[in-house]
């Protein structure tokens, strides 16, 4: 298979209106590339004889600067990676198993670091493709002229910045030229429509974006900035990391600052401005070339930066030392990364051996040797201004230090992989001939890539050699980290691997001079239990901390939900039940203060009790109450201060069913009885208004059956019903102690009883009262001598008073959150006191007389009902006739009168 030479002057429209697109701002220089090139500075190119010659391009210079293409010798990055392949040429020569018969030849080019440059050069590989039309050109002899053939390049190795390979790659590409880079890791270059005929031995930063975003991920580091040198290699390994990091998520992107190419003075110390901007986004991703590194670093330290960034370092920071020389402090707990790779010991060796005598085909040697030994060689030398003179007899690696470069070991792999593609194509096609055979003769660019892309073989280190189908080779990297020891010796460490997965040693990091404690790069720092986060619009990675406030609970690490009722929020938890309590334990005070004062009324009730009953004395209290309602009466204020141990009790059905029953039932009993001894007074002087005659019910046995106990039978009978309709039982109420503080909140245990109903209990009770108290005011005009008229009707209004309190006090804290001990405090202080009211106005008086007037409690004659009712008529006729008389007769006449018929009213 032939590939014809390009005529220009006969080539098809389409591929001219191709090239003039491709090369429209170099054309310039083509026409100064094709003919005799003026003297250089430098030496341009190497080359090598051979049956296939392959191109390379590495950066012997430096970019220069000022217009000026080519600046200062890079040994490492330019002569080791130089001096690589022609060592594996040499190899592959002397390999009899590999291309037997075959000699390699090559053609390598300085690129200067700058891709305009490297393109021109390049041109230098593509020229044996391009027959020039000599027809219309003769010697001045007349005579056609003659042109030496150029080289056939059938493959290039390089080049190293992604700048310059995709650069070279654009011609390349159009004359069908394989390309396998050896440093370049731009994701672009993956891009297989546009970069067909480029492959590389060196992981792209896709991988390595990946990584880097890995190792960020697994710091715990969410917040960071990025730093790119200008160009390919540095913005797409930037843009490559912002992509996965959106992708993925959990990294935000604090800055995004580009260095730029021909940076102004001052320009790094504005860097590290923009960086102090975000503090908390303490870790840079830098992509950035190890010039731009150094000075970076450099300008943190004047900044009194040290120890504040922590620096994620791509390849082209990996373990060199040029860019942490002098600024140790501030580079330490650098972590970077490396193309998986191991050093070539015969490499080692080869180069040592090196001499200005054993190595005249490196055209750039010389220059090598007076920069690596400090010296000049005679008056052609490149550094005049050096005194001293190299003597040649000097040695690499022992009259200067001497450490293998990087990419060495891919220099080898990238022309072995070039080298492997060419024997088995000279397999298939020359199969059993020595030599090249005719088929080979002129090698299909295309069909010699399909070889490359299915290459698999050891490496120079012994790590496997392999492309995918966009010619990148797989991600295997080592992770390193600048750490000073405590010998005050600065090294890089390795502290992990990525192969597909990030394996990191995290226990052998080190930060500021052996603290192992990890730092941190997060824009907010976590929040609490029970704090939701409050995203910052636009930067995901930032959130303000809020508390689930009240009964919320914290649903999810965004989100608040209201607990359910029975619940409150917890800590630990989502949410937890609540504890259950009752009136008792939530106020013990409130317990001892209502037993206190039950304790007291019943004593005062039993000791009045027990003197009316056992005093050794025939008088006329006790006889007069085994006549009357005395009994109901006095039993009243007990039960009415005995129900305050029911209303403190712990709820149950028995609690609640005599809660229901007693409540109303104490102040019936009383207030029945009161009203019957009210009523039986009205009537009896009402009725001697009218004639003598007595009026009906007035006797004991009419009083306490016929109307005391039908009075209380209501009571009952509307206790019974609420019986029926809603039987006693216990609640749970989750409302009652839901206070704004939730630790504070309680479900209360309480019997089911509503205000309505409670009101609907002491209703009957008060409407006695009430009544009751309307016959006070009616008989508030009888003697004093009869009966109890007065005491029972201040007894009445003082109740009315007390139970007039209650009722806005009851029903005005019904929204309090003190409900529940308010309302029950209310209702039975105010039980307490009607009891404590009656016993000291009806009972006082009486005690009052047995202990300290006992010569008052005679007893007199009785008289029949008959005589009362007479007395009662007198009463009220006499009344009559105050308007006649004076009122001292009056009033003298009344007292004879009725002085002899008092005894009846007790």
């Amino acid at each position: 298979m032939r590939s014809e030479p390009v005529h220009l002057n006969r080539a098809p429209c389409w591929l001219l209106l191709l090239l003039m697109a491709e090369f429209c701002y170099w054309l310039p220089s083509l026409s100064q590339r094709l003919e005799p090139p003026p003297p250089a500075e430098y030496a341009h190119s190497i080359r090598l004889d051979g049956d296939i010659i392959l191109g390379g391009l590495f950066p012997v210079h430096a970019r220069g600067e000022r217009g000026v293409s080519c600046g200062e010798l890079k040994k490492e990055k330019g002569i080791h990676r130089l001096e690589a392949m022609l060592f594996a040429i040499d190899l592959i020569n002397k390999d009899p198993e590999l291309l037997p018969n075959v000699t390699l030849g090559a053609r390598i080019l300085d690129t200067c670091s700058r891709d305009t440059y490297a393109l021109e050069q390049s041109l230098t590989f593509v020229q044996a493709l391009i027959e020039r039309d000599s027809s219309d050109v003769r010697c001045t002899n007349g005579e056609m002229p003659f042109f030496a053939k150029p080289d056939k390049i059938v493959g290039v190795i390089g080049a190293s910045a992604s700048s310059v390979s995709i650069m070279v790659a654009n011609i390349l590409r159009l004359f069908k030229i394989p390309q396998i880079s050896y440093a370049s890791t731009a994701p672009e270059l993956s891009d297989n429509t546009r970069y067909d005929f480029f492959s590389r031995v060196v992981p792209p930063d896709s991988y390595q974006a990946q990584a880097m975003l890995d190792i960020v991920t697994a710091m715990g580091w969410n917040y960071v900035s990025t730093l790119a040198s200008e160009g390919n290699y540095g913005e797409s390994g930037v843009e490559a990391f912002i992509q996965i990091s959106r992708e993925i998520g959990g990294v935000c992107i604090a800055q995004s600052l580009k260095i730029p190419r021909e940076p102004r003075p001052g320009e790094f110390n504005k860097i590290i401005v923009r960086l102090l901007e975000t503090p908390n986004a303490r870790a840079v991703i830098m992509f950035a070339n190890e010039d731009d590194i150094r000075r970076v670093l450099d300008a943190a330290k004047r900044s009194n930066q040290t120890g504040h960034f922590l620096w994620v370092g791509s390849d082209s920071w990996g373990s060199k030392i040029s860019p942490v020389i002098q600024q140790e402090q501030v580079a330490e707990g650098a972590i970077t990364i490396l193309p998986k790779r191991a050093s070539v010991e015969a490499f080692d060796r080869y180069f040592r051996s090196r001499s200005l005598s054993n190595n005249r085909r490196n055209v750039w040697f010389a220059e090598f040797w007076e920069e690596n030994f400090n010296c000049k060689l005679g008056m052609h030398a490149k550094r005049p201004w050096s005194n001293k003179k190299c003597t040649g007899l000097e040695k690499v690696g022992r009259d200067s230090s001497y450490e293998q470069e990087g990419k060495v070991q891919f220099v080898m792999d990238a022309v072995y992989a070039m080298a492997h593609a060419l024997h088995s194509m000279h397999r298939d096609l020359c199969f059993g001939y020595p030599g090249l055979c005719a088929r080979m003769s002129n090698i299909n660019g295309k069909e010699l890539l399909e070889y490359i892309r299915k290459v698999k073989f050891n490496g120079s280190a012994g790590t496997p050699v392999s492309f995918n189908q966009n010619g990148d080779a797989p991600g295997r990297y080592d992770i390193f980290q600048y750490q000073i020891t405590n010998r005050s010796t600065a090294e890089y460490k390795v502290i992990g691997s990525w192969t597909n997965k990030l394996h990191l040693n995290v226990d052998v990091m080190r930060w500021r001079t052996g603290d192992p404690t990890l730092p941190v790069s997060v824009c907010s720092v976590p929040c609490q239990t029970g704090e939701r986060k409050k995203i910052v619009k636009g930067v995901p990675c930032c959130w303000h901390c809020e508390r689930c406030e009240g009964y919320h609970y914290q649903a999810s690490e965004f989100s608040c939900e209201l607990c359910p009722y029975e619940q409150r929020p917890d800590r630990i938890s989502p949410a937890s039940q609540l504890a259950i309590t009752f009136l008792m334990i939530a106020t013990p005070s409130l317990g001892v203060c209502s037993f206190r004062r039950v304790f007291l009324g019943l004593g005062m009730c039993f000791s009045y009790a027990a003197l009316l009953t056992k005093t050794n004395r025939i008088h006329r209290i006790f006889e007069q109450g085994k006549k009357s309602v005395a009994a109901p009466r006095f039993i009243s204020p007990a039960s009415q201060l005995a129900i305050t141990f029911l209303m403190i009790a712990t709820p149950s059905l028995g609690v609640c069913s005599f809660r229901r029953v007693f409540l109303g039932l104490g102040m019936c009993f009383s207030y029945a009885a009161l009203l019957t001894k009210t009523n039986r007074i009205h009537r009896i002087f009402e009725q001697g208004k009218k004639s003598v005659a007595a009026p009906r019910f007035i006797s004991p046995a009419s009083q306490l059956l016929a109307i005391t106990f039908s009075l209380i039978s209501v009571q009952l009978l509307g206790v019974f019903v609420w019986f029926a309709v809603d039987p006693p039982h216990t609640v749970v109420d989750y409302g009652e102690q839901r206070t704004s503080d939730p630790d504070r909140a309680r479900g209360v245990l309480k019997c089911d009883i509503s205000d309505l109903s409670l009101i609907c209990s002491l209703g009957y009770s008060i409407l006695l009262m009430v009544t009751c108290t309307v016959y006070a005011i009616k008989t508030r005009g009888v003697p004093e001598t009869f009966n109890e008229a007065k005491p029972i009707g201040f007894t009445m209004y003082t109740t009315c008073i007390i139970w007039l309190a209650f009722i806005p006090i009851f029903f005005g804290t019904a929204q309090s959150a003190e409900r529940m001990y308010i309302q029950t405090t209310t209702l039975t202080v105010s039980l307490s006191l009607s009891a404590s009211v009656s016993l000291g106005m009806l009972y006082m008086p009486k005690v009052y007389i047995i202990i300290f007037h006992p010569e008052q409690n005679v007893p007199k004659r009785k008289r029949s009902f008959k005589a009362i009712v007479t007395a009662a008529a007198m009463s009220g006729k006499l009344s009559q006739k105050g308007g006649d008389r004076p009122n001292g007769e009056v009033k003298t006449e009344l007292c004879e009168s009725m002085e002899t018929n008092s005894e009846f009213f007790h």
